[in-house]
C-alpha cells in the first residue's frame, strides 16, 4: 500500500471504528437532519478548513460546487448516514456548511389552489 506525499492513512477503512471518524461525538439534539436535508459549503476561513479531519474535508470538497442531500453525501463518501449527520452538524457549528432543511410536507402543496387551477384549465380547454 503506497501513499503519495500528501496522502495520510485512510481513516474510513474497516479497521478504524466509526467513532474515531466523529471523534466520539454524538448528534446534538438540535441538529436533527433528514436524509433529504441539503448542504453546501460556505466561504470559510482557510485556517478552519486546514484543521478538518480527512472525512470532513471530503464532505466540504464534495458540496463546494452546490447543494447535495445528506443521502448523496453519504453515498459519495461511502460513510454511514449517521456518521455523515454528525460530521455535517460539526461543520455547521463551525460555520463551514450551509444547511437547508427540507420543506415540510404540509407546506408543499395548496390543494385549493391546485383545484382552482385545474378547474380553470378544464373551463378554458374543455376536458
Amino acid at each position: 500500500m503506497s501513499e503519495g506525499p500528501d496522502e495520510g492513512p485512510e481513516l474510513t477503512g474497516s479497521l478504524v471504528p466509526l467513532f474515531v471518524i466523529t471523534e466520539g461525538r454524538a448528534l446534538p439534539p438540535d441538529h436533527e437532519y433528514d436524509h433529504t436535508t441539503l448542504v453546501t459549503a460556505q466561504n470559510a476561513p482557510a485556517v478552519a478548513a486546514r484543521t478538518l479531519s480527512p472525512e470532513a474535508r471530503k464532505v466540504t470538497d464534495l458540496v463546494a460546487d452546490g447543494f447535495l442531500s445528506l443521502a448523496e453525501v453519504s453515498a459519495h463518501t461511502r460513510l454511514p448516514l449517521g456518521i455523515v449527520r454528525i460530521l455535517v452538524a460539526q461543520l455547521d457549528n463551525d460555520g463551514l456548511l450551509l444547511v437547508r432543511k427540507p420543506i415540510p410536507r404540509a407546506e408543499r402543496v395548496d390543494r385549493e389552489l391546485l383545484s382552482a387551477v385545474l378547474d380553470g384549465l378544464r373551463n378554458q380547454f374543455g376536458a
